[in-house]
């Protein structure tokens, strides 16, 4: 009965409080269509069952290590280039290395910051919601980009984090303010519904996913700024 209680506990993970109004919404909607129809009584169940899973809050188990870089985001690794980074973070003049993890509307869009430090700087743009797989995504879309400050070795090194909208996504949702410290692996921000998260980082940090990696927030470590050679991935 223990491990029943146990996996019960596990799998009905909490619900981000962002999501309380959307699953009100939809309690509401699905109590009117049953007044009226069977039918589109179910089809409103369904739709707030899986905004539900969407706000979905799980705990996660983060890794920690000196120069370890975890995953802001669940999603598909979509894209790794170097670029250069967006220009109102103020980060470089000279390309660094991206890497984007693409969330479709499955996955849960809680982020968390990929390395301990402070928050530097926070610099919202406004933009379109073209498809977030996109490179040119980086450039058009609506973002929020946030500066992590932090040490390597007695270095200090700052990294970018920027969320942006896409197709579905409508809106950002930060849960930090700049001056903050944060642990890696904590909560950052949130976008619904649908949309990519992109890391920036120096040139010469050592990569450790391959594009199509599924990685989950807070515990697929990304990089390794420490360096050293790639790994290599192959499709079976």
């Amino acid at each position: 009965m223990t491990d029943l209680i146990e996996t019960i506990r596990r799998t009905l993970v909490p619900i981000h409080k962002e999501g309380y109004p959307f699953i009100l919404i939809g309690i509401v909607l699905t109590v009117g269509a049953g007044l009226f129809s069977q039918f589109f009584a179910w089809v409103f169940l369904i739709l707030t069952l899986w905004v539900c899973y969407f706000f979905r809050d799980p705990e996660r188990v983060v890794p920690v290590g000196d120069g370890l870089i975890v995953s802001p985001a669940d999603g598909r690794v979509n894209l790794i280039s170097t670029v250069l980074p967006p220009p109102e973070l103020d980060l470089s003049h000279e390309p660094m290395l991206r890497i984007s993890v693409f969330m479709n509307v499955f996955d849960c869009h809680v982020n968390r910051v990929p390395v301990t430090g402070k928050i530097g700087q926070i610099h919202y743009t406004p933009g379109l919601f073209l498809n977030a797989e996109l490179d040119k995504a980086s450039e058009d879309n609506e973002r929020n980009g946030l500066v992590m400050e932090t040490t390597h070795r007695g270095q200090a090194l700052r990294i970018g984090v920027v969320q942006i909208a896409g197709l579905v996504a409508r809106r950002i949702v930060g849960f930090v303010s700049a001056g903050e410290t944060k642990q890696v692996g904590e909560r950052f921000g949130l976008i619904r519904f649908g949309s990519r998260v992109d890391v920036y980082l120096p040139v010469g940090t050592r990569i450790l996913v391959g594009l199509g990696q599924k990685a989950v927030a807070g515990e697929t470590v990304l990089a390794d700024l420490g360096g050293g050679p790639e790994r290599a991935f192959r499709r079976i």
